[in-house]
């Protein structure tokens, strides 16, 4: 797909593994410069294989952030698509939601929520002086639903989702885009995270393995009856990045294979 994004600069929060990295490679197919950030330890050699570059940062570390981003566009001269694609559970089964404890909601929303709001602030000033860019936040349908598998998680992702749109309104006069990508069901390292918080807490007559759980889910909730995918996604953060999407901003785009519908 040429959607004339070759050359431009392209930072990928959240880039080393998942629905990040394959958004990052994207990014490099289309020709762009680009630049991972994650927490991960091994991020330069997650990215290795494309060129990009890439920072160690905590998006919970305001000066941290600061300092990357600094960096990162002192080394582009300019950032022209910034994607953030954080994101954590609190590693438990949340149904009904007080068999959590309160304290399995702050980590959750200081990493997904109060993270974006870090890394947007540290990034939308030179957007907005530079009068051009996009930004894409990474939610979930289960920001939309109340989903009760994971309320910190289902939370944290619907405040992004209306953050987003308070970001939107903010640069628009600036002509920065400003959208949310919600992915369906995926085959990450959160999703069968979900399923082993659930298998957890099954007597041992209920427990399935983790292929038949997602199976049955996918028959009962995606009406197109199949796993989405890394790709998926990636093929979507293109086009909003694209001016094919020029009027698209402040918008909540599901590539969920018909999950989330609203009515």
């Amino acid at each position: 797909m040429n959607l004339d994004l070759a050359g431009e600069a392209a930072l990928v929060v959240g880039g080393a593994r998942g629905l990040g990295l394959a958004i990052a490679k994207a990014f490099a197919d289309e020709g762009c410069r680009v630049s991972v950030w994650d927490v991960a330890p091994d991020v330069a050699a997650s990215v290795a294989g494309f060129g990009a570059s890439s920072w160690q940062v905590d998006v919970t570390d305001a000066n941290a952030v600061r300092t990357a981003a600094a960096e990162t566009w002192a080394r582009f001269g300019a950032v022209r698509h910034l994607v953030f694609a954080v994101g954590i559970g609190s590693g438990k089964f949340g149904f009904p939601f007080w068999q959590l404890d309160p304290a399995d909601w702050d980590r959750v929303l200081r990493v997904n929520l109060v993270g974006a709001a870090v890394v947007a602030h540290a990034f939308a000033p030179r957007l907005a002086e530079q009068r051009a860019g996009t930004v894409l936040f990474l939610a979930s349908v289960a920001g939309q639903i109340g989903s009760q598998t994971d309320p910190p998680y289902s939370a944290s992702k619907a405040g992004l989702i209306n953050f987003a749109q308070c970001a939107a309104k903010d640069l628009a006069p600036f002509g920065v885009r400003v959208n949310t990508l919600c992915p369906g069901m995926i085959k990450t390292p959160l999703n069968r995270s979900v399923w082993q918080a659930w298998h957890d807490r099954q007597p041992p007559e209920a427990q399935v393995d983790y292929e038949t759980w997602a199976t049955e889910k996918i028959g009962k909730l995606v009406p197109l009856n199949r796993w989405q995918t890394p790709e998926d996604m990636a093929a979507m953060a293109m086009f909003l990045a694209s001016n094919r999407a020029a009027n698209v901003t402040g918008q909540t785009i599901n590539v969920d294979g018909g999950y989330v519908m609203h009515w």
